[in-house]
């Protein structure tokens, strides 16, 4: 049985990974484009300057593991697919450590409260000491894990691609709750990334359903369908919740899915404030009363918060596999598979800014803090930039 349940797994994540390959357009429910658009020529209103860059091991590796680095306060850290795992100094770019892991990472990691923690792809959840990259725990999960571990004062909470939500302590790595959910036949090759708050997580779990769990027990407060898979085949079918759920500090939550839509939540019971008819399986960002989606088809789009309705939409960048959205300076930032940067204002939707970082292409999504934007490309060179005007 047990080596009947790994094939699954295995053939779940391969048929994802080349479902997604192949579905590059889909999102719009029309007609899909796979030729990726060519970019244009445009007013140049904003700069982005190089401030440093370094290589970090080998890159993402050729399943392209989504190994976003991470900051906190004036460090950077970054990893490969193969488990070096390096720190730099945010403004100078001068490294401060460097450790191999000897296990393969696969998730973004996440630096916070003095530690950062990552998942790998033989189900490993590891917590690194910031000051020095020393090991504080290791604990084993249900499966290989592709999100982010998110944390609470007390808990870190990591879903695997099995569907399975495992609450761990925080400082131990002991296990204290688990929460399972049904998983579709086919799914895309990755998850949802948890949205941890001190009371509940919110998770988004690839039959399309999002859960509220209670954290001191892991039980379903409210549970609701947010995509309802539709179609013949099972790739039609696919209706993943693979970004991550946004809360607002007024308790709107906004959640986006794939085949599906895009909708905005009262956070407490699950009511629907409204939704938009776009399918995105990233996570997106909210600027002012602005939300930022960018679709599976590689459209930008800025959605008015309050009720759903479009505000402007680029569609210069067409089946080009833009990452997740970002925000620095005013602009949104996205990579693409060609691995340019680009800016997009946040008020007109209109491109202004634009450099290559590596013909590797970017799919990871950049960090940012204030007009500063640290990018790692699929080859695994880390690039630090400012934005100037």
């Amino acid at each position: 049985m047990m080596n009947l349940r790994l094939s699954k797994q295995l053939m779940r994540v391969t048929f994802g990974a080349v479902a997604l390959a192949l579905l590059a357009g889909c999102a719009s429910k029309g007609e899909p484009a796979y030729t990726p658009k060519e970019l244009q020529s445009f007013n140049e209103s904003a700069t982005l300057e190089t401030q440093w860059r370094h290589n970090v091991g080998d890159g993402l590796g050729r399943a392209r593991n989504p190994i976003a680095p991470a900051r906190e306060g004036d460090t950077v850290f970054a990893a490969d697919a193969q488990g070096l795992v390096m720190a730099f100094n945010a403004a100078s770019g001068e490294r401060e450590w460097r450790v191999e892991l000897n296990a393969p990472v696969s998730s973004a990691l996440n630096a916070i409260a003095g530690h950062v923690y990552l998942g790998t792809s033989n189900g490993e959840v590891i917590a690194l000491d910031q000051r020095d990259g020393s090991v504080s725990w290791r604990s084993s999960v249900s499966s290989e894990v592709l999100a982010a571990p998110q944390a609470n004062q007390q808990l870190l909470i990591v879903q695997s691609v099995d569907g399975q939500v495992t609450a761990l302590d925080r400082l131990s790595g002991e296990e204290r709750w688990v929460y399972t959910s049904s998983q579709p036949a086919l799914t895309l090759r990755g998850t949802g990334t948890p949205m941890v708050i001190e009371p509940v997580t919110f998770v988004g779990m690839a039959n399309g359903r999002l859960a509220t769990l209670d954290n001191r027990n892991g039980q379903p407060l409210w549970d609701m369908q947010i995509a309802t898979p539709s179609g013949r085949s099972e790739v039609e079918r696919l209706v993943d919740l693979s970004g991550q759920p946004l809360i607002t500090p007024d308790g709107r939550l906004f959640v986006t899915s794939y085949n599906g839509r895009v909708v905005g939540l009262e956070a407490t019971r699950g009511n629907v404030l409204w939704e938009s008819n776009i399918s995105s399986r990233h996570t997106p960002i909210l600027v002012g009363d602005y939300l930022i989606v960018v679709t599976d088809d590689s459209q930008v789009v800025a959605l008015d918060a309050s009720n759903g309705q479009e505000v402007w939409r680029n569609d210069k960048f067409e089946d080009r596999w833009l990452t997740a959205p970002a925000f620095a300076s005013g602009n949104i930032v996205v990579g693409d598979f060609e691995g340019y940067l680009h800016l997009i204002d946040v008020r007109e939707g209109s491109v202004v800014g634009r450099t290559r970082v590596h013909s590797s292409g970017i799919s990871v999504v950049p960090v940012t803090e204030g007009s500063t934007i640290h990018v790692q490309a699929n080859n695994g060179r880390l690039e630090t930039l400012e934005v100037t005007p």
